[in-house]
């Protein structure tokens, strides 16, 4: 099995006109994505890759039956095609764009706790489900089918530990990629309850970063709430308080929460084994399996 997409998923891609929106449109297909409409306002009744475009996703939707997004728009309207993608008949929104104020990710997240619809990011690479589906940038030859779920806030460290794990031939049911932005759709526990629900994911691999405190509420869930085994990595062990790191989420303010060494030590009191680097991930995750 997997989570939040499959073959079955269906999708309308926001922004598929412009030059991001109609590149990785195009790769998503390649790689098998049932991409099914485009959505771009005032530009309905056209075709890219053969797929048709329509003015809404409201019509897009309901025209050729989809049941998720992706979003590829400037930061500028990002807000507004999240919203209009919130309130159309979708199950998984899955919004690329970096850049969006987090006043405005205030207002979505409130709409968020009004709709059954999972929102993906904003600011991430996206998800996907090995020989299946992919939503977003995530490079597909990278990942391969098997047993082991992963999350994780960085796009980047996705790829690196992936590319290790499949090196090894430990294969995945799905990957996803929060993204690193201080209020996003779905965070860490979201995406380990779907998996801890997965019967066909045995283990999984959890990748944080310093900033913020939601790898230390996951390890909290984990220790109280998880059979499925978890291995970690966090990033930044190295970065000074006060530096941001890539991330807008990736900053520790020197109140002593949000470091490397408080993320590590709450994940190995919940049992979590954390890798010093990507291969020692992939050592653990073999012991695992």
């Amino acid at each position: 099995m997997s989570i939040l997409v499959d073959n079955d998923t269906r999708v309308v891609v926001q922004g598929i006109t412009g030059g991001e929106g109609k590149f990785h449109a195009g790769q998503m297909i390649e790689y098998g994505t049932n991409v099914v409409a485009g959505a771009v306002p005032g530009r309905g009744g056209q075709e890219i890759h053969d797929v048709p475009v329509y003015d809404t996703v409201d019509q897009a939707a309901r025209a050729e039956d989809a049941n998720a997004s992706v979003i590829f728009v400037p930061p500028a309207f990002a807000t507004d095609a999240i919203f209009e993608a919130l309130d159309s008949p979708l199950d998984l929104v899955v919004a690329i764009t970096e850049g969006v104020p987090q006043q405005d990710m205030a207002k979505i997240y409130r709409k968020l706790e009004e709709t059954d619809t999972h929102l993906i990011g904003p600011n991430c690479p996206g998800l996907i489900t090995p020989g299946a589906a992919k939503l977003g940038i995530l490079p597909g030859n990278i990942f391969s089918e098997g047993n082991v779920g992963f999350v994780s806030r960085s796009g980047t460290l996705t790829y690196q530990v992936v590319d290790n794990l499949t090196q090894r031939g430990i294969g995945q049911t799905s990957a996803v990629g929060i993204g690193g932005d201080p209020i996003i759709g779905t965070d860490f526990i979201d995406v380990l309850e779907l998996y801890e629900d997965d019967p066909d994911t045995d283990a999984i691999v959890m990748c944080g970063e310093i900033g913020g405190e939601d790898e230390e509420e996951a390890a909290a869930y984990i220790g109280d709430h998880m059979e499925t085994p978890v291995v970690g990595f966090i990033a930044g062990r190295t970065a000074p308080p006060g530096k941001r790191m890539g991330h807008a989420g990736a900053i520790v303010s020197g109140s002593g929460t949000g470091t490397a060494e408080s993320k590590i030590d709450a994940l190995n009191d919940a049992g979590v084994s954390v890798g010093d680097t990507p291969n020692e991930v992939a050592d653990y995750v073999e012991d695992l399996l």
